[in-house]
Order: structure tokens, then sequence, then C-alpha cells
């Protein structure tokens, strides 16, 4: 009889196919380990019932998340801590009706009437006349709503019906993609409404790709209602548009109590209640914003936007910072505490809705309105100048990682052709930059030196 020889299976012969099995059972469960270890890392807290049923299947064309922008955090040092979810839930549940049933007398007023422009485009005298609020300001703050805010009723009835806690966001131009919140608790889509706003440029794309149907009297996309904007009656720069239900999503949400603004580009990662309860209610702070990564100064924010052409009129730049320096502005120092810094990240605002932080948000969009959308530059000096003053918990960038992931905003090819447009549907060019001319180098004598010194700076820079 001959020798009796075991062969292995023809499974195990190809050293190849052994190697990528290996690779393949590897990868998923470094992919799985990572996620359960962020998610671990996030909720430090008691026990927590998160949502598990994906909110919304995009199709693969639309590519929600590429892009992303990475950071060096680690994702197990959480820098912020969550409380019980339930308890949270609960507590906001009674602030929210304790809030709807108290006298509306200490609330602000509006200014009524009807303007040339959506804000009426108020002179600087005139709008530093309305930051002090402390008499109850009779006339009314200037706030925008001067021209009709061009969306449907049943979406304004919808609005006014949010009474609780809404995130708010907006894309326009198709500039960025319609992405899905993370880390909700089971509870929390009953309690929190969420609100994007777009424009018929965005709209036909989310078209295109089949995230809804035009024929439809209402849009959604997973957690998001889709308010579609007008572009008659407001402003011809779509960045100008965004920051309307930015800063005046108190207007826009009368009734609701608390409100997050998120960037398109950004991504939520933690339950809006966790954020609002720790950032706001547990700080006792009428608006929680990021501190900037590398500027705590307004002026290197200002030479920043001139040097990296963020906004093309240098010369309106100049202007608007000398106008602040002359009326007050300076530059941060330890005397500003307990405001850590001069310079936020303002692409995540979570707000109480009340008298400061309401007039905080009126006045720092008219300035807007006033000078250019850019709100960093215009943030400390509304900050510093307003009363009664803002009760402002500016957290630390580990804390922004930790809640958010950033991505690119979306790529345009041909042009700036976005998808889903007409062949004619073109994303509007950007001006041409406008460089600084030396007869606005002239800056008054009371303003601060270091002021001075900036601006000679940004001036000799926009030149470059």
């Amino acid at each position: 009889m001959g020798k009796v020889t075991s062969t292995p299976p023809l499974l195990f012969q190809s050293k190849l196919l052994c190697f990528s099995l290996f690779y393949l059972f590897s990868s998923l469960f470094l992919a799985l380990y990572t996620s359960l270890s962020h998610t671990k890392c996030i909720f430090r807290s008691s026990p927590f019932d998160p949502l598990l049923t994906p909110l919304f299947s995009y199709p693969p064309s639309y590519g929600e998340h590429k892009y992303a922008i990475p950071t060096l955090r680690s994702t197990c040092s959480s820098p912020v801590y969550f409380s019980d979810y339930w308890n949270v839930l609960e507590e906001i549940q009674i602030l929210c009706k304790k809030s709807s049933s108290s006298s509306s007398n200490s609330s602000l007023r509006y200014m009524q009437g009807s303007a040339d422009t959506f804000g009426g485009n108020f002179s600087f005298h005139d709008r530093l006349s309305h930051f002090s609020n402390e008499n109850n300001n009779i006339a009314g703050i200037p706030c925008g709503f001067l021209k009709k805010f061009p969306i449907s009723n049943s979406d304004r009835i919808a609005m006014e019906n949010c009474k609780g806690v809404v995130v708010v966001s907006a894309i326009f131009h198709d500039h960025d993609k319609v992405r899905q919140p993370k880390g909700l608790g089971s509870k929390t889509l009953e309690n929190v409404c969420f609100y994007m706003f777009v424009d018929d440029i965005t709209l036909r794309g989310l078209d295109y790709h089949k995230l809804i149907s035009r024929k439809s009297p209402e849009y959604t996309v997973g957690a998001w209602r889709i308010i579609k904007v007008s572009r008659k009656g407001l402003y011809d720069n779509p960045a100008m548009n965004g920051v309307i239900p930015k800063y005046l999503v108190h207007r826009l949400f009368p009734n609701s109590k608390f409100s997050i603004w998120i960037d398109a580009k950004l991504q939520l990662m933690v339950d809006p209640l966790l954020l609002i309860h720790t950032l706001v209610i547990s700080e006792n702070a009428d608006m929680a914003i990021s501190k900037h990564p590398l500027y705590i100064h307004t002026m290197e924010e200002a030479m920043a936007t001139a040097r990296w052409k963020k906004w093309w009129d240098v010369d309106g730049l100049k202007l608007q910072m000398e106008t602040y320096c002359e009326s007050g502005l300076q530059p941060w120092s330890s005397n500003k505490l307990p405001y850590p810094s001069d310079v936020p990240d303002s692409a995540l605002i979570l707000r109480r809705h009340g008298v400061e932080g309401n007039l905080f948000s009126c006045l720092l969009f008219n300035e807007l309105e006033g000078f250019n959308p850019r709100d960093q530059l215009a943030f400390a000096f509304v900050r510093d100048q307003m009363s009664p003053k803002l009760k402002l918990n500016m957290f630390d960038v580990e804390v922004f990682e930790q809640i958010a992931v950033e991505y690119r905003h979306n790529l345009k090819h041909g042009g700036g052709t976005t998808a889903g447009g007409s062949k004619g549907s073109r994303v509007t060019q950007s001006k041409k930059t406008k460089r600084a001319s030396p007869d606005l180098l002239y800056v008054n004598g009371s303003c601060c030196s270091r002021c001075q010194k900036y601006l000679f700076e940004m001036w000799g820079e926009s030149l470059d």
C-alpha cells in the first residue's frame, strides 16, 4: 500500500488569498474597535439609549462622507463630560415649559416696518445707538425682517410650532452636503427640530441625486426638514443670506427656547440635548462657541481674511477695522476675562433664547449687513460694547473636535457648475480682490497703538 499523504484544503493553498482574508478580518476588527471606542469616549455618562436605525440611506453618487478634514485629537481622550441622557431630557423639557409659561415682559422689542433691504442697512451711528438695551428700548431693536423672508406658509407654521430645541443649518449654491447627525438618543427626534435652509440651486442638486422629489409639498432628508428660500428679495451674496438663519434663528423660531447652529460643512456627532445641557445650561451661559484654533485678536483674523482673500474688498475690511478701533475695540488682554479670546470659530453656535443672547444676535447681524458677512470680525466689538453683557462660554478647540467632524466644501468642476444644475446654472464667481489703497491708512489718534500696528501690516500684506 502506498503512503497516505494529506494535502491542505484549496482555501489555504494560495498565500495571496490567505493574506487577503487576514487583512480583511483585521480591518473589520480595527474598524469595529475604533467605532466602539469613539462612542465610549464621547458618552462618558450614565446609561444611554441611542438610535440604531440609520436616519437616511444616501445614494453612492452623493458622497456625503467625502473629504473629511483630519484632526490630531485622540479618539479616546474626551475633554468634556455629558450627564445622563434621561436626566438631561427631563431637565430640558421642564425648562422649556417654565420658559413658555413665564411672562414675556423681559423679552426684546423688535423694530417693525419696511425697508429696501432685509435688515434695513442702517448707518454705523444708528446701529451703535441700539447697543444698550438696559431700559428695554421702546422703539425696538432692528433685527431683520424689514423685508419678508421668502419661505412657504406651511414651513413658517412648522417653524413656529418648534417649541423646544432647534438645530439649524443652511446650504446655498450647493456648497455643502446634507449630513445626518450621529449619536442621537432614542427620544431626541421627538424633542428636537432639525431644519436645513437651502436655495434653488441646492434644491436642484438634491433632486438630481434623488434625495428629494421636487413634486413633494414638503422636503425631508433623514432628520432634516428642508426649507426652500427664494432668492427674490434677499441679498445677492449667498453668504449674507446664510447668516439670516445663523444669527436670526430666534426670530425664525420664535417659540424655541434653545438652538444650535451648525455649518453644513460639519457633521454633528453628539446628541444636541447633551450639548445644550453641558455647554449652555450647566455653564449658565447665554451662548457657547468654540475659540478659534489660531487667533486671539480681531486684527489677526482681519489680516488673515485679507491675506487669504476670504473677502474681496480689502478697503472695506480696513474701513471696518478702523471704525471699530476708533469706537472702542481693543486687542484682547486679561482685562477682558472671563472672555478668553476675541475670535471664535463660529461654525458651531449654541444659544439660550433670552434677552442677552437675542440682543447679541440682532446686533451682530446688523454689523454683517453693514460691512460684510465675515462674522468673526464683528464678534468681539459687539460682545464688548453691548449692554447688558453676554454670558459666553468659549470652549476649547478639543471640545469642538470631539463633538463635530469637519468636511471640505463641495468641489466644483468646469467653472463652478453644480451637480444637477442646468448647463447655464453656475455658482457666482468670486470677485477680483480689491486691494487696500494708501489713503485708507489714516487712523484716528484715539485708536490704540496695537490696532494701528495691525492696520499698517494689513495694508502692507494686502499688496503682496
